[in-house]
């Protein structure tokens, strides 16, 4: 028996060992599946396993940069989304991107270590200790780009104690009543905007903001209302223009996350001012894209979009239980996938050995916990304990956090790559 009785609580313990990294991985869990692994018949994974479309991501890289070529603009893509050197590395050396945005001090010392050498924190600065480690490192490296946000006196006074002698770009960001950080006036901008010009710590070198934050839908209502809000940074950027406040020969205006950036790209490449204009979007989402959210709001899911993404992330799991019918157990669930927009979609089927692919029809999860999802489906289907069950996911940007370890597969499921994540 694998059980002693009678059951004691005896306090022993063996030796303890190191914790494994991958949960998808089989064995000691501390190596990721070797390249040409076949996922779903090998004995070295794990039930349940997210994975990345090898093909999915590459159309993606190239979509975006083609049409920032196409429009003139300039792309930090944000690094938060998956937080992973090996799709972050791509974006720069294989799909256009200036540089990666990122959104807190740990986030730009992890890009750093991945080896890139443009960073946008699209962000205030506020944080003591990150300013000093930013600071310190642009003194040793002078030659690598940053940039981040300003949107109080405070602010810049932060800024001017703690980055030494070091001296760094920044961007005024602006906001609306109700948004989120940023400048909610012009005579608001204009006075720290002339703090900065003064400031020997800090270049003002644009203006930036976040449309997302004003939650406006694909209808003309909204359509205007993020346009307006581009028309306000650009019209704020005239007027600093004016007041020669800015340390550069260019202008940069910056915003233009995963759901706007057509619309943003449009407005600043028509944007008339006295400096040239670089227009700097910040997507990261579109790497991944999905298979909910993303693919009902993504700019190259509208009607008319000459360009396309593809969902890159799967995830899939084993039935463990048809208890009903209607109804089976899958062994995914909130510590696995995002759950925040949407729950997963059922795709794809196969049997446990990983055979007779099939689509998912008439399957739906209703709902997850922790470690189970609910999927509902038809009382005739097949379905049986040990299957495999294929997902799409909702929102990437809160899918790679919950894996330490992605593989990069092609299309027949072979492993290419490990794709590693540092949250």
């Amino acid at each position: 028996m694998s059980i002693h009785f009678p059951l004691q609580a005896d306090g022993a313990l063996d030796a303890l060992q190191p914790a494994p990294r991958f949960k998808s991985v089989a064995g000691s869990g501390n190596q990721p599946l070797a390249n040409g692994t076949l996922v779903f018949n090998s004995p070295d994974v794990f039930s349940p396993l997210m994975l990345m479309k090898q093909s999915a991501l590459e159309n993606n890289l190239r979509q975006l940069a083609a049409f920032c070529r196409e429009q003139g603009v300039m792309l930090a893509a944000h690094g938060k989304t998956s937080m992973s050197p090996a799709i972050l590395r791509r974006a720069v050396a294989e799909g256009g991107a200036w540089g990666l945005s990122a959104a807190t001090p740990a986030q730009v010392r992890a890009l750093r270590q991945f080896g890139i050498r443009n960073v946008f924190l699209a962000n205030e600065l506020v944080d003591p200790a990150g300013i000093r480690w930013i600071g310190e490192w642009q003194k040793q490296h002078p030659e690598h780009s940053f940039l981040c946000y300003v949107d109080s006196l405070q602010g810049v006074r932060l800024l001017e104690q703690h980055l030494g002698d070091s001296r760094i770009s920044v961007l005024l960001e602006m906001s609306v009543s109700g948004g989120r950080t940023g400048c909610r006036s012009s005579a608001e901008a204009l006075e720290i905007a002339a703090a900065i010009a003064a400031s020997p710590a800090l270049q003002l070198v644009g203006v930036a903001g976040y449309e997302g934050a004003l939650g406006a839908g694909r209808d003309a209502a909204g359509v205007q209302r993020v346009k307006d809000y581009c028309q306000m940074l650009i019209t704020t950027a005239a007027l600093l223009a004016e007041k020669q406040l800015f340390a550069s020969q260019h202008i940069i205006l910056s915003a233009g996350g995963g759901a706007w950036f057509d619309v943003v790209s449009a407005c600043f490449t028509a944007a008339n001012l006295p400096l040239p204009v670089t227009p700097l979007i910040r997507s990261g989402a579109y790497m991944a894209h999905d298979s909910g959210l993303y693919a009902r709001i993504a700019p190259f899911a509208q009607p008319g979009a000459r360009h396309h993404f593809t969902a890159a992330l799967e995830i899939w799991g084993r039935v463990l239980s048809r208890p009903e019918p209607g109804l089976a157990f899958v062994d995914f669930g909130r510590r696995d996938v995002p759950f925040d927009q949407d729950l997963p979609n059922p795709l794809w089927v196969r049997d446990v050995d990983g055979s007779a692919l099939r689509a998912a029809s008439g399957m739906r999860i209703s709902e997850v916990n922790d470690q189970h999802a609910y999927l509902l489906l038809p009382q005739e289907d097949r379905l049986k304990p040990g299957d495999w069950v294929g997902c799409g996911i909702s929102h990437p940007c809160t899918a790679f956090d919950k894996w330490r370890y992605l593989p990069l597969v092609d299309d027949d499921y072979c492993v290419t790559d490990s794709l590693e994540t540092a949250f």
